[in-house]
C-alpha cells in the first residue's frame, strides 16, 4: 500500500490539492504549502495537479530508500546526482504506479515529475531552515567573448541526469477517420466537438472552456480563445493567451442548430459544450468526458481519434493549402515556431520535389556554368 496520496478541497471555484499521509492520515505540511502557493500564484489546476503528482511519487522514492527529504540537500553533488538519476530511472520504471499497473513512461514525463521536485526543494529552501540549496541545481558560469570581442557570460545547469528527449509520435488525424466518427456520433453535441476541434486547431483545454455568450462572434463566424481561470470545468487557455478562429459557414449553422437543440440545457450556465443527459445534464463537459466519448467512438469504429490528432490535422490541412509557417504558428498559440515545424507532417519527398521545383526556376543563380 502507497504511504501518500493527493487530495484536493474546494474553496468556491478554485481546487486546492495537498498531500496526505495514509498511515496517519494527516496532511504533509511543507508540500502541500508549496501545492497552494502554486494555486495563489495562478498556474492552472492541471499544472498543480502534475506538481502535486510528482511530490507524492518522490516521497514514495524516499521510503523506499529510505532518507528524508533535507538529508538530501546535505549529500554532496555526485551523491546529489546519483540520487535524482536514480529517482528518474524508478519513475522510468513505472514504480510510482500500483503493482497492478505497472508500465514503463515517457522520458519526458519523468525529466517533467523530477522538474517539479526541484522547484519543491527551492520552495522548501525559501520556506523552512533545516533545507539547504540543492548542489545539482547551481550554476557554473563561462564568460565567452563574441564574433565582434563583446563578453557575454553564459550559465550552465550542474545537473545533466535528465532522460533523453523522446519524439513524441503522434499522427493527425486523416479526413476520412473524421467523417467516419462524425457519422457514429449520436448527438450533436458531440459532433459539433469534433468539428470545431478541427475547424480552430484550439486545444481541448481552450475548446471547453468557450463561453456561448461572450467568446463567439455570431456576425463573422468566430470562435475566441480567452484566458479565465475560474470555469466551472476547470479548463482553461494555455499561457494567458487570446486568439480567435474563423468555422466554416456549415459549421456555425451547425453550431447554431445545438444552441437551439439544448437551449434549456445551455441557459443553466454560460459554457459551450455541456453534459447532456443523466445528474450532471446542464453542467460543464470536462476533459475526462470527452476522451471517454472518444473511446467509445474508437470501440464503434476502430478509428483512434484524440482532440491533439484534431489539431494537428488543422496544421497540416493549413500547410497544404498554402498558409505560410507564421499564420498557422499564430493560430495554434506556439510560443516558438520549432513547435509548428514539429506538428506538420512534411516527408522527404516533399522537401524532394519543393527543392527540384526550386532549383528548376532558379537553376543559374550562381552563375556555375561561367566556372566551366
Amino acid at each position: 500500500m502507497r504511504q501518500y496520496s493527493v487530495g484536493t478541497i474546494s474553496e468556491g471555484a478554485v481546487k486546492y490539492f495537498f498531500i496526505r499521509d495514509c498511515e496517519t492520515m494527516e496532511i504533509v505540511p511543507l508540500p502541500s504549502r508549496y501545492l497552494k502557493h502554486k494555486i495563489k500564484a495562478n498556474r492552472s489546476p492541471n499544472t498543480v495537479r502534475r506538481a502535486a503528482f510528482a511530490i507524492c511519487y518522490y516521497l514514495e522514492y524516499l521510503k523506499e530508500i529510505p532518507m528524508e527529504a533535507a538529508q538530501v540537500c546535505r549529500l554532496d553533488y555526485e551523491k546529489q546526482n546519483e540520487h535524482f538519476v536514480d529517482f528518474l530511472h524508478w519513475l522510468k520504471a513505472g514504480n510510482h504506479k500500483q503493482e497492478d499497473s505497472k508500465r514503463a513512461i515517457n522520458n519526458g514525463t519523468c525529466n517533467a515529475y523530477l522538474e517539479d521536485v526541484f522547484r519543491f526543494y527551492l520552495f522548501a529552501e525559501a520556506e523552512d531552515g533545516q533545507y539547504g540549496s540543492l548542489k545539482v541545481l547551481s550554476y557554473n558560469y563561462h564568460v565567452a567573448a563574441n564574433a565582434v570581442g563583446v563578453q557575454k557570460k553564459l550559465r550552465y545547469q550542474s545537473f545533466k541526469g535528465y532522460l533523453k528527449a523522446e519524439e513524441r509520435k503522434v499522427r493527425p488525424a486523416e479526413h476520412d477517420e473524421i467523417t467516419t466518427v462524425l457519422q457514429a456520433c449520436t448527438n450533436c453535441r458531440d459532433q459539433l466537438l469534433i468539428l470545431m476541434l478541427a475547424e480552430t486547431g484550439f486545444r481541448i483545454g481552450e475548446i471547453l472552456g468557450v463561453d456561448y455568450t461572450h467568446d463567439i462572434d455570431y456576425h463573422r463566424h468566430m470562435v475566441g480563445v480567452y484566458f479565465r481561470d475560474d470555469n466551472e470545468n476547470e479548463a482553461r487557455a494555455k499561457n494567458a493567451e487570446y486568439r480567435k478562429a474563423k468555422v466554416s459557414d456549415e459549421t456555425f449553422e451547425f453550431l447554431m442548430y445545438y444552441l437551439a437543440e439544448y437551449r434549456e440545457l445551455l441557459q443553466r450556465q454560460r459554457l459551450l459544450f455541456i453534459n447532456i443527459s443523466g445528474d450532471t445534464a446542464g453542467q460543464p463537459l470536462k476533459v475526462d468526458s470527452v476522451y471517454d466519448m472518444l473511446g467509445r467512438m474508437e470501440k464503434k469504429t476502430g478509428v483512434s481519434l484524440t482532440p491533439h490528432m484534431l489539431r494537428r490535422y488543422f496544421a497540416n490541412m493549413r500547410r497544404k493549402a498554402g498558409w505560410r509557417l507564421e499564420l498557422i504558428q499564430q493560430a495554434l498559440g506556439h510560443k516558438h515556431i520549432d513547435t509548428t515545424i514539429k506538428y506538420l507532417n512534411i516527408v522527404d519527398d516533399e522537401l524532394l520535389e519543393a527543392s527540384r521545383e526550386f532549383y528548376e526556376k532558379h537553376s543559374a543563380m550562381y552563375g556555375v556554368e561561367k566556372l566551366l
